[in-house]
C-alpha cells in the first residue's frame, strides 16, 4: 500500500498557533512499514532531572547487583518500571568537592552536576563553570529539532546574590550552562511553556496568540482546527486514531493548566474563564503539568535535549503534602537522628513519586515496537550523596530508558566508587550523535 508521506517536520498552523506532531507511520518513506522498521526512524532524547540535598542511601541503595537486585524502600516508587531503568552506583562529581575553597556543597553539587566543572567560588559578577552536557549536546545535534534544548523546573532561576557559603545564586539555581559563564535560565511557570510550544515559534507571534485566545476564550488547538481536519483527511486509519489521541492530549494539558476543569463550562464547550497565568500553587499539580509538557515536547519532537530542576540547591521547602513539616535542607543535616532520616526518605519518595508520573507518561507513548520512554536516556538524581556528609562520590543515579536498544535496563550497576559521572555523560553524548572524546572529567566511557 503506498502512502502520501508526510514531513517529520509537518506542524498545524493557525493565526500564529503552531503544534507539532507525534512520530506518524504517513512520516515513513512512501509505504506501511513494520514496526521494527519504524523504529529505526525514531529520534533518541536525552534528559536529565536534578533532586537536592541528596538522599537517604540506606533507603536509596539496592542490594546486590544485575537483575537479580533487590530493590530498596525509596526505589519502590518507581517498582512498576523497574525494567526500565538501571540504578547506577559508584560515579562521582569530582567538580563539587571543596578542593581548597570551603564551604558551598549544595551550589556546587548543581554548578557541577551538568558540566563535572569545579565552578570559582564567588558571589560577584565573575562567575565561572563548565558548558554542561546538555549544551554541548544541543550544540552538536539541536538543529534537528525546533528547540536546541529546554531548561525546565519548579523554582525560578537566580542570576545574582549571595545562595550558599559565598557562592553566587547563578550556581545554586542553574544546572544547564551554554558557556563559562552563561547559565540557562529555567521555565518554571507550565503555561508559558505551553504557550512556547504550542503559540508561535517568536515571541511576538507567541504573545499575539495568547492574547486572541484569550479574547475570544478559545482552545489553542480551535486556532489550528482548518489544518488538523485537512491533514485528518490525509491520513491511514493508524495514523488517524495517534493523531487523535495526540490533539486530546493537548487539549487536555491546556484545560488543566487553565484550570478548566473546576470552572463553569458554557454551552459552546469553552470555559468562562480567562486564562491565568502563573505557577500552580499545588507541587504536586505544578510537577504533573511539567511532566505532561515534557512529554508533549518530546513526543512532538519539539526538542530532544532537556533538563529539569525540582528545586533548587540547598531547598529548605517542606512537603506538607506528605506529612514532612520541616524544611528539606534541614532535615538533610540529619546527625544520624533516626527521625530526620525517616523524614528525608519521604522526601525522597515523593520525588520518585513524580518521576515515576514521568516514566508512565513517557511509556504510553507508542513509537513502533518500542515506547517513547525506551526511545530516551533519562539521568535522575542529585550531585550529593548523603546530605550530611556533603559527600559527592557514590551519587544516587538513575538512567531510565533504554537508548533506543542500545542497553539493557532493569540491572543495578556498581561502578568502582570515584568513576567520573562524566563518563556516562560522554557515553550519551556519543549515542546521541555527538562527536566527542572528552566531556567535564571524564577518563573514558561507562560500561552499561
Amino acid at each position: 500500500m503506498n502512502l502520501k508521506t508526510i514531513s517529520r517536520r509537518t506542524i498545524l498552523r493557525g493565526m500564529g498557533v503552531t503544534i507539532g506532531l507525534p512520530m506518524l507511520q504517513s512520516m515513513m518513506p512512501g509505504r506501511l512499514l513494520t514496526a521494527a522498521e519504524a523504529d529505526k526512524d525514531a529520534p533518541l532524547r536525552m534528559a536529565f532531572f536534578y533532586v537536592p540535598n541528596g538522599a537517604h542511601m540506606p533507603d536509596w541503595t539496592p542490594k546486590g547487583d544485575g537483575t537479580g537486585y533487590n530493590m530498596s524502600a525509596s526505589l519502590q516508587h518507581i517498582a512498576e518500571y523497574r525494567d526500565q531503568f538501571n540504578v547506577l552506583s559508584g560515579l562521582t562529581l569530582d567538580g563539587a568537592r571543596a578542593h581548597g575553597d570551603g564551604g558551598g556543597d549544595h551550589a556546587r553539587s548543581v554548578a557541577a552536576f551538568l558540566t563535572g566543572a569545579h565552578p570559582h567560588k564567588t558571589n560577584g559578577a565573575d562567575i565561572r563553570n563548565g558548558i554542561s552536557v546538555d549544551q554541548a549536546t544541543a550544540q552538536a545535534v539541536g538543529d534537528r529539532t525546533r528547540f536546541a534544548s529546554l531548561e525546565l523546573g519548579l523554582e525560578s532561576s537566580a542570576q545574582a546574590g549571595n545562595c550558599d557559603s559565598g557562592y553566587s545564586c547563578a550556581y545554586a539555581s542553574n544546572m544547564s550552562w551554554r558557556g563559562p559563564t552563561s547559565p540557562m535560565a529555567k521555565e518554571v511557570d507550565p503555561g508559558a511553556l505551553f504557550d512556547r510550544l504550542f503559540a508561535g515559534q517568536t515571541e511576538k507571534q507567541t504573545r499575539r496568540a495568547k492574547t486572541a485566545r484569550e479574547k475570544s476564550k478559545k482552545s489553542i488547538l480551535d486556532f489550528a482546527l482548518d489544518d488538523a481536519k485537512r491533514l485528518h483527511q490525509q491520513l491511514p486509519a493508524m495514523d488517524k486514531r495517534k493523531l487523535d489521541e495526540y490533539l486530546y492530549a493537548v487539549r487536555d494539558v491546556e484545560k488543566r493548566i487553565s484550570g478548566a476543569d473546576h470552572l463553569r463550562i458554557g454551552e459552546d464547550g469553552v470555559p468562562d474563564y480567562p486564562r491565568p497565568s502563573g505557577v500552580p500553587a499545588d507541587l504536586s499539580t505544578h510537577s504533573q503539568l511539567m511532566m505532561d509538557m515534557i512529554r508533549l515536547a518530546m513526543q512532538t519532537d519539539s526538542t530532544r535535549i532537556l533538563s529539569f530542576m525540582f528545586t533548587n540547591a540547598g531547598s529548605n521547602r517542606n512537603y506538607k503534602q506528605i506529612g514532612v513539616n520541616e524544611g528539606h535542607h534541614e532535615l538533610s543535616h540529619h546527625g544520624k537522628s533516626e527521625h530526620k532520616q525517616a523524614q528525608i526518605a519521604k522526601i525522597n519518595r515523593y520525588h520518585l513519586d513524580r518521576f515515576a508520573y514521568l516514566l508512565k507518561q513517557l511509556s504510553s507513548v507508542r513509537e513502533g515496537e518500542r515506547t517513547l520512554l525506551e526511545n530516551s536516556l533519562i539521568v535522575y538524581g542529585s550531585g550529593i550523596s548523603d546530605g550530611d556528609r556533603h559527600n559527592h562520590d557514590n551519587l544516587p543515579i538513575i538512567l531510565a530508558g533504554s537508548g533506543a536498544g542500545r542497553i539493557k535496563t532493569g540491572r543495578h550497576i556498581r561502578y568502582e566508587n570515584g568513576t567520573p559521572l562524566c563518563n556516562l555523560y560522554l557515553w550519551m553524548m556519543q549515542q546521541m550523535g555527538a562527536k566527542a572524546d572528552q566531556f567535564g572529567d571524564s577518563n573514558g566511557v561507562v560500561t552499561i
